[in-house]
């Protein structure tokens, strides 16, 4: 099968079968698929594939042979004891087969943890499970496909950390492999589960803003409509793993962003597990969020994330010490997210170091990196060293009570163009005053901005919005230092605050706070 529209339009049928089988219906669709089925892969895998995909049989990748064939399982098992389903058994005993070979290479490549792994293992639970439903039998495949050596629960604990986050760092690919593993639980009591699923839900909800905007962090779309249709099928199976899932915003930002068109499928996917929700307490998200990949920070009416961790893999962007902000509904400096695989060279924009709001040095992009996190009752602060040759960085974050206070060092071993970017999704206005900036940044919800850095030239230029929408123009601020060190000093806060920078201390409402010096 060709074509992105093509898989598309596939997807949206499994879709629409699997919301008919919830009525009985669908049955004359899933014959009609199981016939074409047999017809297209007669002669083996996809002789289209290209050289690095793992082939699939009716499609060119077996990942996306994958993500099909999850929905069309489980419309078999809605309908099974209640339709005549024995011709889809062709099709769904050569599923099986083909997740078998695709995770056995996965495994051979040593790419176990791959979140492709994730879906084969998703589709020889369901397919298998469906295939035992039409014939009558009693599913035997949990060993194989949950809790053995290359099961779900494996590549689970493989392929998250201590904190729950997907190895890749990714929002969209942390949800993806995370609705893999929730697809493939059906009939499972979650008591069962390892705690780790649990940590991922709570990933996901740590950096969710209280209106239910889920940040794009590294590769995956910014916004698009099939993508809240995924966060609303993880957020319906969630409710039903955990009691303390902390979801809820995200669902109906979500819902509203899909429209009335929406289609009720996820309001029918009750009674998934076999066993009723854990009951851990609900994680309270105010105050700091301290993962190893992102650090969360929250003042009243500002949501920021600071990126530290691990770049990610081949997902993963040039943003290390990224500051990205967000009010409830309003992303003013948002993580711009991702374009499809068919833009080259917009992809590599939104990969690169100039597309975030973090430090860029003599126009270069910057090496892989991770950097350390140290935190104290009211801040944190990541460096990173070796990203660039002979460059160290800091960027230390203080939470007051109504604001806060952002202080980025750099220290070079020799003179170098050192610029802070600043990447807005709204309105900015730029004051440029003698010895301090500010900013007002627009949307639902106001930021006021103060920023001060000695010898910094700011310079405000048009630069691209969000991977939404390449073409939308924003205003971009670079503030640039020539030498061998900088430092920046901002305040932000969602109503005017009084700010006075004397020496090595900055005053915000009579709160003052060392810095170091400028």
């Amino acid at each position: 099968m060709r074509g992105a529209w093509t898989v598309l339009a596939h997807h949206f049928w499994a879709r629409r079968i699997r919301l008919l089988s919830y009525d009985g219906g669908g049955t004359d669709l899933l014959t009609s698929y199981a016939r074409l089925y047999s017809d297209l892969t007669k002669a083996g895998e996809h002789e289209q594939a290209q050289g690095w995909m793992q082939r699939g049989r009716l499609f060119h990748q077996a990942l996306t042979d994958a993500v099909w064939g999850v929905p069309i399982a489980h419309s078999i098992l809605n309908l099974a004891g209640r339709a005549e389903l024995r011709e889809t058994l062709p099709m769904l005993d050569d599923m099986v087969a083909g997740a078998q070979r695709a995770r056995d290479a996965m495994v051979a490549q040593d790419k176990f943890s791959s979140n492709y792994t994730a879906w084969f293992n998703a589709l020889g639970t369901t397919v298998s499970q469906a295939a035992a439903a039409v014939r009558g039998e009693v599913w035997s495949g949990e060993k194989e496909w949950l809790t053995g050596e290359h099961g779900q629960f494996a590549h689970l604990e493989t392929a998250t950390g201590e904190d729950g986050w997907e190895w890749e760092a990714s929002t969209y690919y942390h949800g993806f492999v995370l609705r893999a593993y929730l697809l493939s639980l059906r009939g499972v009591d979650p008591s069962l589960v390892p705690d780790r699923l649990e940590k991922m839900i709570a990933a996901l909800a740590s950096i969710a803003t209280d209106g239910g905007i889920l940040p794009a962090l590294h590769d995956g779309p910014y916004l698009r409509v099939p993508l809240a249709l995924e966060w609303l099928e993880i957020v319906a199976l969630a409710r039903q793993f955990t009691t303390a899932h902390g979801l809820d915003a995200v669902a109906a930002r979500a819902l509203a962003e899909v429209g009335p068109e929406y289609d009720g499928l996820e309001d029918r996917l009750t009674g998934w597990f076999g066993g009723p929700p854990r009951t851990s307490a609900l994680t309270s998200f105010q105050g700091a969020h301290l993962g190893s990949t992102y650090a969360v920070i929250r003042v009243p009416g500002i949501h920021a994330i600071l990126d530290h961790g691990p770049h990610g893999g081949s997902h993963g962007h040039h943003d290390k010490l990224a500051l990205y902000l967000y009010g409830a509904t309003t992303p003013w400096q948002p993580d711009p997210g991702q374009v499809p695989y068919g833009h080259s060279q917009w992809r590599a924009h939104y990969k690169s170091v100039t597309a975030h709001p973090t430090i860029r040095i003599d126009n270069l992009e910057p090496a892989e990196a991770t950097g350390q996190l140290t935190h104290d009752e009211d801040s944190v602060t990541a460096t990173v060293d070796g990203w660039y040759d002979g460059v160290r960085a800091t960027r230390k974050l203080i939470a007051g009570d109504n604001y806060l206070v952002d202080v980025v060092r750099v220290a070079a071993d020799r003179e170098r163009e050192i610029v802070l970017q600043f990447r807005p999704d709204v309105e900015l206005t730029v004051e440029v005053g003698p010895d301090v900036v500010r900013t007002i940044w627009g949307g639902d919800e106001t930021l006021y901005g103060y920023h001060a850095s000695g010898d910094a030239v700011p310079v405000a230029r048009p630069g691209a919005g969000p991977a939404d929408d390449p073409q939308r123009v924003r205003t971009w601020l670079d503030w640039t230092v020539v030498g061998a060190a900088a430092t920046y000093c901002s305040v932000y806060s969602t109503t005017p605050v009084d700010v006075q920078l004397t020496g090595d201390v900055i005053t915000v409402d009579g709160h003052e706070h060392s810095i170091g010096g400028l």
